[in-house]
């Protein structure tokens, strides 16, 4: 039978929260890597090469119209990253 003793207690307690921290740690470590990967995505019309430019102009301004996304006065890669992100993106 295992002695349920304040220093068992406060141990388990201590490696519990520590263990939750890196767990949190690795989590935010993923979530900044993708969204360096998702911005590395955008940063030029050649490397969203297949949201930008193979996509038909016509077909993507009227989605984005249909999603109710502002397309005047803004570049295509911004339109196309907007609606990537809020309606179906990652």
């Amino acid at each position: 039978m295992t002695r349920n003793t304040r220093r068992s207690f406060l141990t388990r307690y201590v490696w519990n929260q520590v263990g939750r921290c890196l767990k949190g740690f690795q989590e935010g470590l993923e979530e900044v890597r993708h969204q360096s990967d998702l911005d590395r995505f955008f940063e030029s019309y050649e490397s969203s090469y297949s949201l930008t430019l193979a996509y038909p102009d016509e077909i993507l301004l009227e989605t984005a119209r249909q999603r109710g996304i502002k397309i005047e006065g803004r570049d295509k890669i911004d339109i196309v990253k907007e609606l990537f992100l809020e309606h179906g993106g990652l």
